[in-house]
């Protein structure tokens, strides 16, 4: 069954439940208040139809209960509250592409010095781009100096995922997918230096690498469920596991939203961690060194050296000066 908040859920029951009873008004009323609790009353009730109004309701609006709105022209806008903690359910995963082979990972590319927030798989413009799992189109955009073509997807666990540098877009926003269907064609659009698909699957605009999630090379899940957590450690989960965790509701009322100490922290060990990759790649020049020490440390060359910092073999270097190294 599809993920549904709790007023949803209440709203369908007690809809199923009215026209179970039927008659007038008032001896609706009277029937339901002599009801037994909800779970007997629901076995009575056309299963058939229920499953019918929970898909409908499930499919017109994925993960109400996570996301404030539903907007079409932001990829990463969200004024959501941020639970400490919550189960997303992986099971239903479809490969997105037929390639399964990695052309780039996701985390900081050290070539071109920043962070790379999707994982790239290899296809060739025209590959049928397939939706990972069921949800609503919500962006279908172009973005010259970025996605190119691209498609945004809200699904019902509540991850988001994103398609880019499509050929073309096979689907529209606010349209219904089921896991599996196509929304697109591969390409090489936008910021692209050749054919490829970048994936990204985030939670709630919190960027999450696609690889802990899925074995693309096995094109299974890694695990059931994931435990995602926004104050601690995130990890997957068994079903069993899973099982003995209380309900999303619960979990996420257990601390609906990240204090503003928790983000400070959030933010300044995230910024911590790119200076410290950001230095990795650069070297101040102290009293004895040259080129050629320099390229042993980094393991790099030279020429390479020379390259990145437009001087020659014979440079003189000074003291302090900072260099490139990769």
């Amino acid at each position: 069954m599809h993920f549904l908040s709790t007023t949803a859920k209440k709203r369908i029951q007690m809809l199923a439940v009215l026209a179970a009873v039927g008659g007038s008004s008032c001896m609706a009323q009277d029937k339901l208040a002599n009801l037994a609790p909800i779970d007997k009353r629901m076995r009575a009730i056309d299963s058939v139809s229920i499953m019918r109004i929970l898909e409908k309701e499930s499919l017109g609006d994925p993960a109400t209960e996570l996301y404030p709105d539903w907007n079409n022209n932001y990829a990463t806008a969200y004024g959501a509250s941020m639970p400490k903690a919550y189960k997303i359910d992986l099971r239903g995963f479809h490969m997105p592409c037929e390639n399964n082979r990695l052309t780039s990972s996701y985390g900081y590319r050290r070539s071109f010095r920043r962070n790379h927030y999707g994982t790239d798989l290899k296809v060739y413009v025209g590959d049928t781009i397939r939706a990972a799992f069921s949800g609503k189109v919500r962006i279908v955009a172009f973005n010259r100096k970025g996605y190119g073509k691209y498609v945004v997807l809200r699904h019902h666990n509540g991850l988001e995922t994103l398609y880019g540098h499509m050929s073309k877009q096979l689907v529209a926003e606010n349209q219904e997918v089921k896991a599996g269907e196509p929304i697109g064609l591969g390409g090489n659009t936008g910021r692209s230096t050749g054919s490829h698909l970048h994936f990204e699957t985030r939670f709630l605009g919190r960027f999450i690498d696609a690889e802990k999630l899925f074995d693309f090379a096995a094109r299974d899940i890694r695990a059931d469920y994931y435990l995602f957590s926004s104050v601690g450690r995130s990890r997957l989960l068994t079903s069993d596991e899973a099982v003995n965790l209380p309900g999303n509701d619960v979990l996420a009322s257990a601390g609906i939203a990240m204090t503003d100490a928790e983000r400070e922290e959030e933010s300044r060990l995230y910024q911590e961690e790119r200076r410290k990759a950001i230095r990795s790649q650069v070297h101040r020049v102290v009293a004895g060194e040259s080129l050629s020490s320099i390229a042993v440390k980094h393991k790099t060359t030279v020429k390479a050296l020379c390259r990145l910092n437009n001087i020659s073999v014979n440079t003189v270097l000074r003291v302090g000066q900072i260099l490139r190294c990769s």
